[in-house]
């Protein structure tokens, strides 16, 4: 089981990886500044509870933290302590969020960190082979129990061997969503499931992109099917550890 967790909104583009950015794509739709970072009404789900005193997210869950922002981003750090406070709190659950800001991980870290909450995992977003040798060598660094590359919107070839130690849990790839797609090339992705067998680390390829180039011939995937697809390709990687 799994739930969604958006304790802010908004996000500011810092890298190739944002021009197409899905969040500004869906706020552009109401007529909604993605640019502006703001608490919303979601903030305290982990820890709102029932009439009977039970909490509303159920033991167990995953939680996938912060999708619609970076759990990372400057504009929340007013608001990222009590944020940390109900993750740890909540120890019967699982948190994951995904982050192009790796190099403030250290920052904004809570008192009690030490080597990282066990029920926290994070994954350091990649698109090009600039933001992978700037950002994985930190997330290598970062004081986390729980550690993943996520190659994506892919936008080309990478060569991360060098990055896939024992501590990452898991390589994931996935192309661009939305009209303006930037072409995702399959032997982009095969070659980084290649390293990630080489390694004895799992893969996954969760999300073609719209627009997935393949023996030479570009192939327009719907949004509905680009998870579908990649699922059909049938290279996911899995690992028994």
């Amino acid at each position: 089981m799994s739930v969604g967790w958006n304790p802010w909104h908004g996000c500011r583009k810092i890298s190739e990886g944002c021009r197409h950015c899905y969040v500004y794509r869906q706020d552009a739709q109401h007529d909604k500044d993605s640019r502006e970072v703001r608490k919303t009404a979601a903030f305290n789900l982990p820890v709102r509870r029932t009439r009977d005193g039970r909490y509303k997210v159920q033991p167990g869950e995953m939680v996938y933290t912060c999708f619609t922002s970076d759990f990372l981003v400057e504009e929340a750090d007013a608001w990222r302590a009590e944020a940390w406070e109900m993750i740890r709190m909540r120890s019967d659950l699982r948190f994951f969020f995904i982050t192009k800001r790796i190099d403030r991980l250290t920052q904004v870290l809570p008192p009690d960190w030490g080597e990282g909450y066990e029920n926290i995992a994070v994954g350091c977003t990649v698109e090009n082979q600039s933001m992978a040798d700037y950002r994985l060598p930190l997330l290598l660094e970062a004081p986390l129990r729980h550690k993943l590359i996520i190659c994506a919107p892919l936008l080309g070839p990478l060569d991360i061997a060098q990055y896939l130690t024992p501590e990452i849990e898991e390589v994931s790839v996935g192309g661009e969503s939305g009209n303006e797609a930037r072409p995702c090339d399959f032997d982009w992705v095969l070659g980084i499931r290649r390293q990630s067998v080489e390694a004895g680390i799992p893969f996954c390829y969760h999300q073609t992109g719209a627009r997935l180039l393949k023996d030479g011939r570009l192939y327009r995937i719907r949004r509905q099917y680009q998870h579908s697809q990649a699922r059909k390709a049938g290279i996911d990687y899995k690992v028994r550890r």
